[in-house]
């Protein structure tokens, strides 16, 4: 496991121009084309993920399915991202078509959270960018879909996301971007808007 920092960045619609052209300056690299991803996130019955995310509790783990369509990438990725008091690190294994139907039918035990069983899906378009030793990734598009129903709100934040290695500071790290900082969880905020709402 390789510990690394994270911290996200809000970028208001109308600086979405400027921040690309501020990484141009800065001489970052484009990764990637654009890709849309669909994640559908999975949780207990009394939402124990989404809350300890949203009090900030270590350990915690997100749980999730990824996929990406559109894309020549057809695998599906079973995905675990632990936030710990020593820093954040995410697991990832390819699953099959079959395996992925039966944990979104049955859910997925996990050790610590219990049963966990599919709540909403995550879609939106990323773009990534290498800035030295920084990753950059931007999520626009973001829309938000509850399982069970369909029903489904569009969020109109613009999120860019900085990964690094444990080694650097996180406050140095935020400071380098000419945007401000925000806690955002794509998963908590999605459930609050199609459960709580």
């Amino acid at each position: 496991m390789s510990f690394r920092v994270e911290e996200k960045l809000y970028i208001k619609d109308e600086n979405l121009f400027n921040f690309k052209k501020f990484l141009n300056t800065k001489s970052a690299k484009s990764l990637y084309k654009p890709r849309v991803i669909e994640s559908l996130y999975f949780d207990n019955n009394s939402f124990q993920i989404h809350n300890d995310s949203v009090e900030g509790l270590t350990p915690r783990k997100k749980i999730r399915v990824r996929n990406y369509p559109n894309n020549e990438d057809k695998k599906i990725y079973f995905e675990i991202k632990y936030s710990s008091v020593e820093g954040r690190y995410k697991t990832r294994k390819i699953i099959d078509q079959n395996e992925f139907l039966k944990k979104r039918s049955e859910g997925i035990f996990d050790n610590q959270y219990g049963l966990c069983l599919p709540k909403l899906y995550v879609n939106y378009t990323r773009e990534y960018f290498l800035l030295n030793d920084v990753r950059i990734s931007i999520d626009t598009n973001i829309t938000y879909r509850n399982f069970k129903t369909d029903y489904q709100v569009r969020d109109d934040k613009i999120i860019a996301e900085l990964k690094t290695s444990i080694n650097k500071n996180a406050d140095e790290l935020a400071e380098e971007f000419p945007v401000p900082r925000i806690r955002f969880s794509k998963y908590c905020f999605g459930l609050e808007k199609l459960y709580y709402q």
